[in-house]
């Protein structure tokens, strides 16, 4: 059976195919949809993670007891989960182990532009790449087969353009293969220093292995087409060769991107006047050949930064655009804004008043630091906020103390952060640190999280409570506020700044977009009362704008949560 398919969704479908057993995974925009996705099929073992690392030796766990497992993140994810990756390249696995690693080339929902073919080179692991949804599916399948053959993790990389593009796919059956019995294995999987250094030979023979598989296997296939122009890539990158391109050129189409074949780049590469690799981000390919000693044009041409398109790679390659030319820029700018209710809106309006140096985090609450708010100083990466807050506060003492707090959300609290409050307890500065519990991983599209008290289901599962969990670490004071409530708001920071000790502010309320929130009716304007002083619109509320002077609620997006009335000393703002 055929079927149109997103390219997370293929992945998903593929794992099932696969006779997979476990998935564990945490959210990361663009490889979300892949465990969502995943946890359809009841065949499959599913959840959420508190983080990669966690994601990653939960997989690892499942294939030591002769299953295949999988765990899906994010680019930045893999940075995280890179300390269990690179010893589990030593190991090796019993059940196939795949790991999916998806891309943000351009920056669509990432904090920096990260090629993750490092880590696989840096691990010494081999990485597929499709390029679209029916590779996808067929990509993963093999990765699986590649596991259990050479004794090794196996990376398939995805990025934004492929995660998220559909196209159509073959649809199989579920083969669970056998479980692989578990046998004691000490010299293999107890990564001392004894054991491992006999496990790197085996890590290198290995790669030489592979490297043959590379030569020949049809992952890695060339299409002939004219010889004038030969041109080498991957992935997506394949795609916009093709479009621009067409059959006047020909093109060694790469499956496998580590490791890289060599003979079958130096045959190819004879066969053609011109080369040229045409890759996304870091110029590896391009390397590559350049090491085989071959002559070529790459980086030199296109750009290192950002994602690749048809029209660009025509643009710089000297080729007529093709003619699905571009949209004229006509379209009005929107800029990113926190959702009209966001529970976040009230705190970030009080730190502002309060004139705090705020130091934040990875999630939704990042938004805080546009206009109008302007009230988030900082943010480096999961977990970086308490970390960073603690520095801070050690080296400017009383100076940063009174005023500078770190935001972290509870979902994030959970992926990094626990470590970083530790740090605080045991070292004592006098910090104050605010969790934003609004009972959901926002920003990737509600996932639950081990706050929330259900699992990837929506079944009831354990639930952390973020109170007893902070005192247990040592914290005196913990207070929770209501980020509607404004006055109690300014109140609790202000409180908590002045004191003389590490505390911890939970800022909770639940994201307004969850389907389970009860709004009240939405607010309107008493024209008569409103003096266009404009103080609502230092909110930067979606649902508030100036209408013929005055000020404005759009009833479609209100929700009526009030911190525009309590900000109004005119009363202009009505049920």
């Amino acid at each position: 059976m055929k079927q149109l398919m997103l390219g997370n969704k293929a992945f998903a479908r593929g794992l099932y195919e696969a006779g997979c057993s476990l998935v564990s995974s945490y959210p990361g925009t663009p490889s979300t949809e892949i465990t969502e996705e995943a946890a359809k099929y009841d065949e499959m073992y599913c959840e959420w993670a508190p983080n990669e690392k966690v994601a990653m030796e939960v997989a690892f766990g499942a294939s030591l007891a002769g299953r295949r497992s999988f765990c899906g993140m994010k680019h930045v994810g893999l940075n995280v989960a890179a300390d269990p990756l690179y010893t589990c390249s030593y190991t090796g696995v019993n059940g196939g182990m795949v790991i999916c690693v998806a891309d943000d080339a351009g920056m669509h929902s990432s904090q920096n532009e990260q090629d993750s073919r490092h880590h696989a080179i840096a691990a010494k692991v081999p990485m597929l790449e499709p390029s679209d949804t029916a590779e996808t599916l067929e990509y993963t399948k093999l990765a699986f087969e590649l596991s259990e053959e050479y004794d090794t993790p196996v990376i398939v990389k995805m990025c934004t353009r492929v995660a998220h593009s559909q196209s159509i796919v073959e649809l199989g059956e579920r083969v669970l293969p056998e479980k692989k019995p578990y046998e004691k294995n000490i010299a293999k999987y107890v990564m001392m220093p004894g054991n491992a250094i006999r496990r790197h030979p085996f890590v290198e023979e290995r790669t030489k292995k592979l490297i043959a598989y590379a030569e020949t296997n049809p992952i890695n296939r060339v299409e002939m087409g004219g010889t004038a122009l030969g041109i080498i890539t991957s992935s997506t990158s394949y795609q916009y060769a093709k479009e621009v391109y067409g059959d006047s050129a020909s093109i060694l189409k790469l499956g496998m991107v580590n490791p890289l074949p060599e003979k079958l780049i130096l045959d190819f590469a004879a066969k053609v006047d011109k080369l040229i690799v045409i890759e996304e981000l870091d110029p590896i390919i391009e390397n590559h050949c350049k090491a085989l000693g071959l002559t070529l044009s790459g980086k030199d041409l296109l750009p290192i930064c950002g994602e690749f398109s048809q029209n660009l790679i025509a643009q710089k390659l000297g080729e007529e655009t093709p003619a699905f030319a571009s949209l004229e820029e006509t379209l009005p700018n929107r800029p990113p804004v926190m959702c009209a209710g966001c529970p976040h809106r009230g705190l970030f309006f009080t730190l502002q008043k309060n004139k705090c140096n705020v130091l934040g985090d990875i999630g939704c609450y990042t938004l805080g630091a546009v206009a109008p708010l302007n009230s988030v100083d900082m943010t480096l990466c999961m977990g970086a906020s308490i970390s960073a807050l603690h520095g801070f506060n050690k080296m400017l003492g009383e100076e940063g103390e009174g005023k500078t707090v770190c935001v972290i959300g509870d979902s994030t609290f959970m992926h990094s952060g626990m470590t970083g409050l530790a740090n605080i307890a045991y070292n004592q500065s006098n910090s104050t640190v605010i969790i934003l519990d609004n009972s959901i991983t926002g920003m990737t599209g509600h996932q639950q999280n081990p706050t929330t008290g259900y699992n990837i289901k929506g079944d009831p599962a354990g639930k952390i409570d973020l109170e007893s969990l902070c005192k247990a670490m040592g914290y005196e004071r913990v207070v929770v506020v209501d980020p509607y409530d404004l006055a109690e708001c300014n109140r609790v920071i202000q409180e908590e700044l002045a004191a003389k000790e590490p505390s911890v502010i939970i800022s909770r309320r639940p994201c307004a977009l969850l389907k389970y929130v009860k709004h009240n009716p939405p607010l309107c304007v008493n024209k008569e009362n409103c003096k266009s002083c404009k103080a609502c619109m230092r909110l930067g509320c979606p649902a508030i704008s100036m209408k013929d002077g005055k000020a404005h609620v759009d009833a479609t997006l209100c929700v009526g949560c009030g911190v525009c009335k309590q900000l109004c000393k005119f009363d202009a703002f009505e049920s």
